[in-house]
């Protein structure tokens, strides 16, 4: 029996050195309660920035697709100048003239085939 004490007595100190130390209920409390409140707070203003970049977002994507869209117009504009450019530089490298006097030549109506 006396092992039984002994041993008793040994668990119960040990138990003693385990023991939590005592906590201020009130302050837990408050300050659990002002952390939810700030972080409800806190969630309110990313949501918030979060709506607000996506419009921004939204509205950029919108400036982008007109932009792109005027500037296939003008590249095509530019290709035909271009186009056309070259095509006069050619037409002068080749000799060509712009006609002023234009003569039909008149075929009579026998010199022609007919078909049937």
């Amino acid at each position: 029996m006396t092992t039984l004490t002994l041993g008793y007595r040994v668990i119960n100190n040990k138990i003693k050195s385990i023991s939590l130390p005592n906590i201020n209920w009130k302050a837990f409390y408050i300050f659990g309660i002002l952390l939810a409140i700030s972080m409800l707070v806190l969630y309110v203003f990313l949501v918030n920035e979060l709506t607000s970049g996506t419009y921004l977002i939204k509205d950029y994507n919108k400036e982008i697709n007109l932009i792109s869209a005027e500037n296939r117009v003008l590249e095509t504009n530019s290709n035909r100048s271009g186009l056309l450019a070259e095509v006069l530089d050619k037409a002068k490298e080749l000799s060509f003239e712009k006609t002023t006097n234009i003569k039909y030549i008149q075929f009579s109506d026998n010199s022609l085939a007919r078909a049937k």
